[in-house]
């Protein structure tokens, strides 16, 4: 396998053995993968994907790793970033432009602000990937990615490995948007790319504005200078995950260097050398203590990767 890898990637810092994930999760936890490989292009990806079938090697797929916990163990098979290097954004008219898989959203949301296209300032300050984002109907302040996002294409794995037409798209409804949900979430299917619809603005100065004014907000509110996964649990009906943690009394609760963050209770943050397990536990007795209270079982938002957990092609 590792001769096969060498052979489609010919670039000794985009195929990687042994390599700790904690290198590559905003979370800064995660122990190694037996392989991890970073493709430039959907050639490259295909190939990845066909050694790994032949070689009977467990897949699985990230972005930036910011929504991601990763096993104390690892992964035992072969990760595949198309952050990084997997990127790059076509404008295709006056109101969109496609933009692949890799490419961080804020880089998307400063294209826009140069193309003077509104609509997707509150992504600037999100970590995560065009990919990740698209599959969890990424948002921030209101905005979210179903708002502008009016196709996306994928790699149908299914249809690969049974020889058939792979590329396909989902446009419009068919993406099945919801809070922190997507089509994606119920398929075997790898995100390529998506196309963005926004709004012509005049004035690139108030769009850059708006986007000055959210991140000042970010970092006023969050904890962006401690390891994260970004927000730990996904926002109950009527109510906020950080309020109802924050009103349990919780801030600050730690399992080892897995804390409550003090600024946000929403947050869980690694203040040291947090291990997975330690996030897990906190996790749980974050989750038991406010249902003791309000009654309100939270729901994780953050992604749990097993050491098993990989697609077997």
């Amino acid at each position: 396998m590792k001769e096969a890898l060498l052979e489609i990637i010919n670039h000794p810092k985009r195929v990687l053995f042994q390599e700790p994930l904690a290198n590559h999760a905003t979370f800064r936890i995660g122990g190694p993968a037996d392989y991890f490989v970073m493709p430039e292009n959907e050639t490259e990806l295909v190939h990845i994907l066909e050694a790994c079938k032949m070689h009977h090697v467990p897949v699985i797929v990230i972005g930036n790793g910011s929504n991601l916990l990763f096993d104390d163990n690892g992964f035992r098979g072969c990760v595949i970033q198309l952050a990084n290097h997997f990127t790059g954004i076509e404008r295709i008219d006056d109101r969109t432009f496609y933009a692949k898989a890799g490419t961080t959203l804020a880089k998307v949301a400063a294209f826009a602000c140069e193309q003077c296209l509104t609509g997707l300032e509150f992504a600037s300050g999100i970590p995560g990937s065009v990919g990740g984002g698209v599959l969890m109907n990424a948002g921030a302040y209101g905005g979210e990615l179903s708002q502008c996002v009016t196709a996306s294409d994928y790699l149908d794995i299914r249809a690969l490995t049974a020889g058939e037409n792979y590329i396909k798209e989902y446009r419009g409804e068919a993406q099945k948007f919801g809070y922190r949900h997507s089509v994606y979430q119920e398929k075997d299917h790898i995100i390529l790319g998506a196309y963005f619809t926004l709004t012509p603005e005049p004035s690139r100065e108030k769009i850059a504005g708006t986007m000055k004014e959210l991140n000042l907000r970010r970092k006023e509110k969050q904890p962006l200078e401690y390891p994260s996964a970004g927000s730990t649990f996904k926002r109950p009906t009527g109510d906020f995950a950080g309020r109802l943690i924050e009103v349990s009394g919780l801030k600050g609760l730690r399992v080892g260097d897995a804390m409550v963050s003090e600024k946000h209770a929403g947050f869980v943050i690694n203040a040291g050398h947090a291990t997975c397990a330690q996030v897990l536990a906190l996790i749980d007795e974050v989750q038991r203590r406010v249902q003791e209270d309000s009654g309100i079982l939270l729901e994780p938002e953050i992604k749990m990767i097993k050491e098993d957990d990989g697609w077997n092609l």
